[in-house]
């Protein structure tokens, strides 16, 4: 069996960070479950595991709703992070079911197609604008300018965060974030902790408010819906609110930042992009398996499971590679290159199973929306200089993308 010391996987190097496709490459050529002692995690790299052990339900974001911490050989996290697990583990995304269901088929009704598709409008003139101001300035950061303020804006709005106080929503959500990168540092936990505190303190006041004043908005119908019998607690309220807000437009940014670099270093595509706008769907989805937003997403094993011969006991925890199931040559004809064309292409990046991305049709909107108003009021945008990674492995982006728009 592989060990860390003969694997080119190396999340913490800042030239894996950088480009870590070959290094994938080299995994799945290894097997299909390779153990990595630095995480103490079963890193699973080819498409066909991942997507299958994402509707597994003997795995599961949490483990709390069958077993102790202790019934599981696990230990109990420290207890100054209890702000930052006591908001994160009462959101959806880290719950099972029933809790899951019972909180997903709430927030669904705002996700409905009929309600995205009200949003088309306003996502479209949003991007317009935000564009158009890019523009008139010549250029600018746009990650600072368009891709930050865009899905902000669009997930606030459904949430009826007020206009004035969402500038706050993008640092919180960095530092909390900042717990799901691998092995996070004590400094980083501290960060994800202050800021849990001060993002729930602030919502529990914004749902005080709505009590009162009730308005057309995500918070005031989750309130409504427990008035009416659909129970749900102030602090699942609080967390399903924290995770709508990062997951509404952590992936987004970094999708439009991501791709935008793509199409620079394949002015190819980019040119047959700006000659043919029909190409912006594919695009969108191409562009999200060629440099996935997510890398990777971890499940604890509830029951022993089997893969390829290889038992992984109940309480180890897998790592599904994103990234690496969407480069893999037995499901994507040349994976390595960028083809906005491409039909066949069932990347994972929004997951699948009950966890499936519940606002993956309103950010396919938001891409698409800031896509057309580039390419329309900035055709001739160009690369200003070249942009740096953020040293993060999960959440993959840039710390910025300077770009000319004259």
């Amino acid at each position: 069996m592989a060990t860390a010391a003969d694997l080119a996987f190396d999340p913490w190097d800042p030239a894996f960070v950088a480009d870590p496709y070959p290094a994938y490459a080299e995994l799945r050529a290894r097997g299909r479950v390779i153990r990595y002692e630095p995480t103490d995690q079963w890193l699973v790299p080819h498409h066909a595991d991942v997507s299958a052990l994402l509707r597994d339900r003997r795995l599961g974001r949490t483990y709390r709703h069958r077993f102790t911490h202790e019934e599981f050989g696990r230990t109990a996290p420290p207890a100054e992070h209890e702000p930052f697990h006591v908001l994160n583990d009462h959101g959806m995304l880290d719950l099972e079911p029933p809790d899951h269901t019972r909180i997903r088929r709430l927030v669904s009704k705002a996700f409905t197609p009929r309600t995205v598709e009200r949003l088309r409008p306003y996502v479209h003139r949003l991007a317009d604008d935000l564009v158009a101001g890019l523009v008139e300035a010549g250029g600018g950061d746009l990650l600072a300018d368009v891709a930050e303020p865009l899905p902000v804006a669009v997930i606030a709005e459904m949430l009826g965060v007020p206009e004035a106080d969402r500038a706050y929503l993008r640092p919180w959500s960095a530092a909390i974030c900042g717990m799901y990168e691998l092995n996070p540092s004590e400094e980083t936990a501290a960060s994800a902790v202050r800021a849990s505190r001060e993002f729930s303190a602030y919502l529990s006041e914004l749902i005080a408010v709505r009590r009162e004043r009730p308005g057309d908005d995500l918070i005031s119908g989750l309130i409504a819906a427990h008035d009416e019998g659909d129970r749900l607690t102030e602090q699942e309220m609080i967390s399903t609110a924290v995770l709508l807000l990062n997951a509404g437009h952590e992936a987004t940014v970094n999708a439009t930042v991501n791709g935008w670099w793509a199409l620079f270093r394949n002015p190819g595509q980019l040119a047959a992009l700006r000659a043919d706008h029909t190409l912006i769907p594919s695009a969108i989805e191409e562009l999200m398996r060629y440099d996935t937003p997510l890398q990777l997403f971890e499940r604890w094993v509830l029951d022993d499971v089997e893969i390829a011969g290889t038992t992984i006991p109940r309480g180890s925890e897998i790592a599904m590679l994103f990234g690496s199931a969407n480069h893999d040559p037995a499901v994507f004809a040349d994976p390595a290159r960028l083809d906005l064309a491409r039909r066949d292409n069932p990347h994972i990046s929004f997951s699948a199973g009950i966890h499936y991305c519940i606002g993956a049709p309103l950010a396919r909107i938001e891409l698409a929306a800031s896509m057309t108003a580039l390419l329309e009021r900035a055709p001739a945008l160009t690369l200003a200089q070249e942009p740096r990674r953020k040293p993060n492995f999960v959440i993959r982006g840039l710390e910025g993308l300077i770009v000319e728009a004259g």
